[in-house]
């Protein structure tokens, strides 16, 4: 009987061993850090879009996961939960013309920098994903961060009219999205809209396009609708069922 017993004991304990989650690798920890800051030389010649006139330089920080340069960012980041933030990218351009030469004098003399989307990252998965805010213009919007919402004035496709919008991340559209005014690409007053303000309670946002009364909106507070991942199997891709 005792024989019987540690036989049945052993099968038991090798059936475990030889699972799937007795054999599952750890989960392997990322480092994601912002490096130091430092000034490069940016106007509205290298970024029309984007530089304000006679702005010179850019503060960008390099965005490092495991140690290996992923992005270069500019601005400050926010933290949107404990684990995931938001920063913007900031792009290093060629802007050589098929004739220039590209000797190893001037390689650096044909690169520019552009303010880019903004950027998610998740520090325990190390992903960075970039978020497409509705209506967002890199040369007007200025987006300003509570909690998981971005607002930010924001230009429509046509270019013709100018708008207050509060997007969610990871939300398929605008929480808000109101018509401020008119908008001439040309003859904008600078800036054209300056950061929006928020209040916690009631949970309001004021924007403040140019040349115009400030604007207020209360917002109905909502769940986050961030979904973030466990980590333990990031790196596979999700399978789908097909219906039998």
């Amino acid at each position: 009987m005792q024989v019987s017993l540690r036989i049945a004991v052993l099968a038991m304990a090798a059936l475990f061993a030889a699972s799937p989650a007795a054999q599952a690798a750890p989960r392997k920890a990322h480092v994601v850090v912002l490096g130091a800051a430092r000034r490069v030389h940016y106007s509205k010649a290298g970024d029309p879009a984007g530089a304000a006139a006679g702005e010179e330089e850019l503060k960008i920080r390099a965005l490092m996961v495991d140690g290996a340069l992923r992005e270069w960012t500019t601005g400050d980041a926010h933290d949107v939960t404990d684990r995931s933030f938001v920063v913007r990218r900031v792009i290093r351009l060629n802007d050589s013309l098929p004739g220039d030469k590209t000797g190893a004098n001037d390689k650096q003399t044909h690169w520019v920098w552009q303010k880019g989307p903004w950027l998610l990252v998740d520090r325990v998965i190390g992903r960075v994903t970039a978020l497409k805010l509705p209506d967002y213009d890199p040369g007007i919007s200025q987006v300003s961060w509570f909690r998981d919402y971005g607002a930010y004035c924001g230009v429509t496709p046509s270019g013709k009219s100018l708008y207050a919008v509060v997007a969610q991340v990871a939300a398929r559209k605008a929480v808000l999205r109101k018509k401020l005014a008119a908008f001439d690409s040309e003859g904008h007053p600078e800036p054209a809209c300056g950061p929006a303000e928020w209040q916690r309670e009631p949970l309001r946002i004021t924007f403040h396009p140019g040349a115009k009364d400030a604007v207020s909106y209360d917002i109905v507070p909502g769940s986050a609708v961030l979904v973030e991942e466990s980590g333990d199997e990031a790196e596979t891709p999700a399978v789908e069922s097909k219906p039998k």
